[in-house]
């Protein structure tokens, strides 16, 4: 009996995880469908952000590099129109591009040291938190759907399993039976379901808080570098 049991359980079972899937219902394979293509596009995004952040640290070493050794704001403009990339580039130029348009405005040349008014040092503040702001964005774009991934994956995969086990318990009222050999196989279908939800959720999350922090930071250096560039611009060119 003991061995006709394993036989049974053999035959109906199929052990590699493949043959899970295929065994399993309708409503399951959707869900893990579903689950695949939330897998796929997550690590998609983590690799093409892992690029772009790496991109854009770099640039940001090389812009502060340019940025430290020129002597006039004039000098670094060129410099930083080359980093394309680089946040700390894109706040630099939209502040020097309000200063220009602030030295056309007043007829004050800027670069020449003469002094503006401190209503145009406001306007040069507003223009470099946009910039910020802008960034931030950018920085953060798809990174909803990592969230998205990591918090829901876990609950679409349950959904899987118990309908799988519902399944499961609704053939065994119908055969009548409870044998090991009937039970497994849809169980084990079942859970399948779970370990997909966690796998796709598991790395979203990590890469989320990861990439969340990076933002973080380079948001604040954008920020310490747009309150260091108003003050240069305040101590050389402020009228008071």
């Amino acid at each position: 009996m003991k061995e006709m049991g394993a036989l049974e359980l053999g035959g109906s079972f199929h052990g590699s995880l493949l043959g899970m899937i295929l065994d399993a219902g309708l409503v399951v394979q959707l869900v893990l469908l579903l689950l695949f293509i939330f897998s796929v596009v997550s690590w998609a995004i983590i690799f093409l952000k892992y690029k772009y952040y790496r991109h854009i640290k770099k640039e940001n070493e090389a812009f502060e590099n340019d940025y430290t050794r020129s002597s006039k704001l004039s000098d670094v403009y060129p410099a930083a129109k080359k980093y394309h990339k680089s946040t700390l580039a894109e706040v630099f130029r939209v502040g020097y591009a309000e200063l220009t348009k602030i030295n056309k405005t007043s007829n004050e040349a800027v670069s020449g040291g003469d002094e503006i008014s401190l209503s145009s040092l406001d306007n040069l503040e507003r223009s470099m938190n946009r910039a910020c702001n802008t960034e931030m964005t950018k920085l953060e774009s798809a990174l909803g759907f990592l969230a998205t991934t990591g918090s829901a994956s876990p609950f679409i995969g349950l959904f899987g399993t118990v309908w799988g086990i519902m399944d499961t318990f609704k053939g065994i009222g119908a055969r009548g039976t409870a044998t090991l050999a009937v039970v497994a196989p849809g169980i084990s279908e079942a859970l399948v379901a779970t370990a997909a939800g966690l796998a796709a959720a598991i790395p979203a999350v990590i890469f989320y808080n990861y990439f969340l922090n990076q933002s973080k930071n380079m948001v604040q250096d954008m920020e310490n570098f747009a309150s260091e560039l108003l003050n240069i611009v305040e101590r050389h060119f402020v009228r008071k």
